[in-house]
């Protein structure tokens, strides 16, 4: 007898880290409701993670390099138009197969950065919504230019824009107040836009106390649901049985027992975590710099950082001076150190994902924006949540250590700093509030899963 399903949801995430995770854990949700989740990854990933997760169906489709992924492409401009063609034939493959079947697609929930899957499902006969990864504030800054009301380049300050606090250029996702950086993404981050008042639905990973402002300003120029945070369920509601992590890791790990065990035997709150994401890549004297900070703290410090910076970017003697105080690792499970009540900080780069797991999980922050959206997240993570302080870049581009250190030790040992965690606890209230029963999430998706359903 087949299983009569609310309704059946294929997600399409940009094939990253960051876009997989919360593209992931918003179909475990959907599939906790009663909606049957197909998750349609690439081919590459596929084969290189080979994921298995209970509670969603895995498909493929094609970028149009299967044997290497990004890597395999000239550029981005040539990853991005190679995926669009081969990704929009293979993914209307993937529909009209699925026709046959006894569950067909009801809507294909897509990755905002491939407008051209909302395309295909419109022609394929369902249902389209729009997933925007990244911070509501973030996006609606990216809607302005887009529309034209706010004209690039921006040279004067603050910039004043309905539901947003008071920016600087500085506070600006970095293809905006950088202009001309990075064209490739700059384009694909616009094209967002280009046919989001065509989809059905269109959902934000955030949630609605948090930004309450902008959700409410946005939401009168693009109908929107929020439906995050996006995390495993033993984080928030505890709704999903052993929902502990997203289950599917495009790196390669260390050992995640040898990291809980040295954290176990650390004092509450005396640890400060520190990772900046795949993709940041730091210089090698501003790498020396940030160690030189971690080393004259007094401070327990576990740092994620990738084996290539440490042989190549590390001054030679820390390694060897910091084993009594300091874990090295090249990967870790970043929600199990988060969770755990040795950490007192979170030294990061304040990508979206990283901010909004610190913000359900309590933790402090110190950030260290690099580019795209983390200079956005940073103004927020310090000047309207309060949670952390930004570190200050000086003339040449450089953060000094003494800076570092002035702000690792205001988070974690300085008077704000109890102010800072009190505002962290609160924002995890509110994030567990939002996803619990009777919390705007879980209403908007009780709502998302009743009109995909409807024939």
């Amino acid at each position: 007898m087949n299983k009569e399903y609310r309704a059946h949801i294929l997600a399409v995430p940009y094939p990253s880290q960051g876009h997989v995770n919360p593209m992931l854990q918003f179909g475990k949700n959907l599939a906790s409701k009663g909606a049957k989740s197909t998750l349609a990854i690439t081919k590459f990933i596929s084969k290189s993670t080979q994921p298995n997760i209970d509670s969603v169906s895995i498909s493929t489709i094609s970028d149009g390099y299967d044997e290497g992924g990004f890597t395999e492409a000239g550029s981005v401009a040539d990853y991005l138009d190679r995926f669009e063609v081969v990704g929009s034939r293979t993914l209307e493959e993937l529909i009209e197969a699925n026709k046959k079947s006894n569950n067909p697609f009801d809507c294909v929930v897509y990755d905002a950065f491939m407008p051209w899957a909302l395309e295909v499902a419109k022609k394929c006969g369902v249902k389209g919504a729009c997933f925007f990864t990244q911070a509501c504030a973030v996006n609606y800054l990216y809607y302005y230019v887009h529309h034209g009301l706010l004209q690039l380049p921006v040279t004067s300050s603050p910039i004043e824009i309905p539901g947003l606090p008071p920016l600087d250029l500085a506070d600006m996702p970095s293809f905006i107040y950088k202009h001309g950086t990075y064209p490739a993404y700059f384009e694909m981050v616009l094209n967002q836009f280009s046919n989001a008042d065509k989809a059905d639905f269109v959902l934000v990973n955030t949630w609605y106390k948090l930004e309450e402002k902008v959700v409410d300003t946005m939401n009168k120029v693009c109908p929107l649901l929020t439906i995050g945070p996006t995390l495993p369920s033993s984080y928030l509601d505890q709704r999903v049985e052993n929902d502990r992590d997203y289950g599917l890791n495009l790196f390669q790990s260390d050992s995640s027992t040898e990291i809980i065990d040295w954290l176990n035997t650390k004092p509450i709150g005396s640890v400060i975590y520190v990772a900046f994401g795949s993709m940041v890549n730091f210089t090698k004297p501003q790498m020396e710099e940030i160690a030189f900070a971690l080393d004259g703290t007094n401070f327990q410090i576990l740092w994620v950082i990738k084996e290539s910076d440490k042989l190549e970017k590390l001054p030679k003697d820390f390694i060897e001076r910091a084993t009594e105080k300091c874990l090295l690792v090249n990967w870790c499970p970043q929600l199990q150190v988060l969770s755990h009540e040795a950490i007192g900080c979170f030294f990061s780069h304040a990508g979206w994902n990283s901010t909004i797991e610190a913000l359900s999980l309590g933790v402090p922050m110190v950030v260290m924006p690099q580019w795209t959206d983390q200079t956005t997240d940073a103004k927020f993570v310090q000047d309207v949540w309060r949670i952390g302080v930004r570190v200050h870049v000086d003339d040449n581009g450089m953060v000094g250590r003494e800076e570092i250190q002035s702000c690792l030790r205001e988070v974690m040992e300085g008077a704000t700093g109890k102010e800072f965690k009190r505002n962290a606890l609160e924002c995890r209230d509110v994030a567990k509030e939002a996803v619990s029963e009777g919390g705007s999430s879980y209403a908007n998706m009780d709502k998302l899963i009743f009109e995909i359903g409807k024939h």
